[in-house]
């Protein structure tokens, strides 16, 4: 290691490609508002573009859900039925912050793509219509507003890609305009952001983009196998989302879809440290406190609104981000992406990889985490703070 503590980062980073941990990676470290790490290994540059995956749910569906709250356009208690009458989540009452906390009793995962692929074989032509791909689109909002509740409404804290896909529509219908439309304006263009979704109808994607995985549809991910059949298959084109659902979806979905840089991901992080101290870019700071509170009404949920918080044990974040009050909040994203911020220290620190272009069964991205996290805090000598009481 070099004995300049922060290059042990850099470092870090080109060791995790060399062993295969992932083939690229980008880190930022913003500390007080200043960035004080940018590091790149494996082949690509600081403007490649990575799949988020699901820290689409914060920099986008959670932003955009904060910029409506503010205008008065939606709010916590907004019904899901509003939006979605007769479905099984709106008639048990759920409510967007039902939705944003995954306390609404929906499942996690629903292979919507599995039925869309049977029925429509071809989606997997590049040439596919814009006018077929909108109507599977459709059809895919259509079954996860109709799926079955897993669990009683509020009665525990399960993640759910199903719930964030309605949550997404219900912001693009308040926002009157696609999600993706919505996000370039309400948060890319105020933040500075070159972050965005990359629609099938709107190839080929420009810039760099790292790549993901080899075949459409991807390979089961691990507790996956079996909960769908023999599906047609084609290679993967570059530059397409990786995440199934999002891909019969056109690529824009509330639960995945965006892409991005590490520095768009720091960005947006310090966006949430600037609104709390103030800075009404996407929201003022008393939205900001509520929504980055934990869950009120589920004991032990580790959730906030759209976000997540270190948990107990080993956390993603490691042993110090969010280890004093107020905490951290966060989110990953299957792809081998996260943002963590810690709250007390004014510290961002955004991870974007594409581990899953080693196969889906490829997981030591969760040992290299918290030691990546560590180490940050580590580096800047910020992990001898006093702890002190929540609350």
């Amino acid at each position: 290691m070099s004995s300049h503590p922060i290059a042990n980062l850099q470092e870090l980073l080109q060791e995790s490609v060399t062993f295969g941990i992932f083939p690229a990676v980008q880190a930022v470290v913003m500390h007080r508002g200043v960035q004080v790490f940018g590091g790149v290994a494996g082949n690509v540059t600081g403007d490649t573009r990575f799949d988020l995956a699901s820290v689409t749910k914060v920099l986008c569906t959670t932003a955009l859900f904060l910029r409506f709250w503010t205008e008065g356009k939606i709010g916590p208690e907004t019904p899901v039925a509003r939006f979605f009458p007769g479905s099984p989540v709106g008639d048990a009452g759920a409510t967007v912050a039902d939705l944003l906390y995954h306390r609404s009793g929906l499942p996690p995962f629903v292979p919507f793509f599995a039925q869309a692929l049977t029925a429509h074989p071809e989606l997997l032509d590049p040439a596919c219509s814009p006018a077929t791909r909108a109507r599977v689109r459709d059809e895919v909002l259509q079954a996860a507003a109709a799926t079955p509740l897993a669990a009683p409404l509020r009665t525990r804290t399960a993640y759910s890609d199903v719930g964030f896909i309605l949550l997404g529509e219900i912001l693009a219908r308040v926002g009157g305009s696609s999600l993706d439309v919505l996000f370039s304006r309400h948060v890319a263009e105020p933040l500075g952001l070159s972050a965005r979704f990359h629609r099938l109808t709107d190839f080929p994607a420009e810039g760099l983009v790292a790549p993901t995985g080899a075949t459409r549809p991807r390979e089961p991910a691990p507790g996956q196998e079996g909960m769908w059949g023999e599906l047609p298959s084609r290679p993967s084109v570059p530059g397409e989302v990786d995440d199934d659902n999002a891909w019969v979806m056109d690529g824009v979905s509330g639960h995945a879809g965006l892409f991005g840089t590490a520095v768009d991901v720091a960005r947006f992080g310090q966006a949430i440290l600037a609104g709390c101290s103030g800075e009404p870019t996407l929201a003022p700071a008393p939205l900001w406190y509520r929504a980055l509170a934990n869950d009120p009404l589920v004991e032990g949920s580790t959730r906030s609104m759209g976000f997540d918080t270190p948990s107990l044990g080993l956390s993603s974040a490691g042993h110090f981000i969010g280890d004093t009050a107020p905490g951290a909040v966060g989110h990953l994203g299957f792809t081998g992406t996260s943002l963590w911020v810690d709250l007390r220290r004014s510290l961002v620190v955004a991870l974007v990889t594409n581990r899953v272009a080693h196969g889906r069964k490829e997981v030591r991205i969760r040992e290299f985490r918290p030691v990546f996290h560590d180490l940050v805090v580590e580096a800047l000598g910020l992990n001898d703070l006093t702890p002190k009481a929540h609350g």
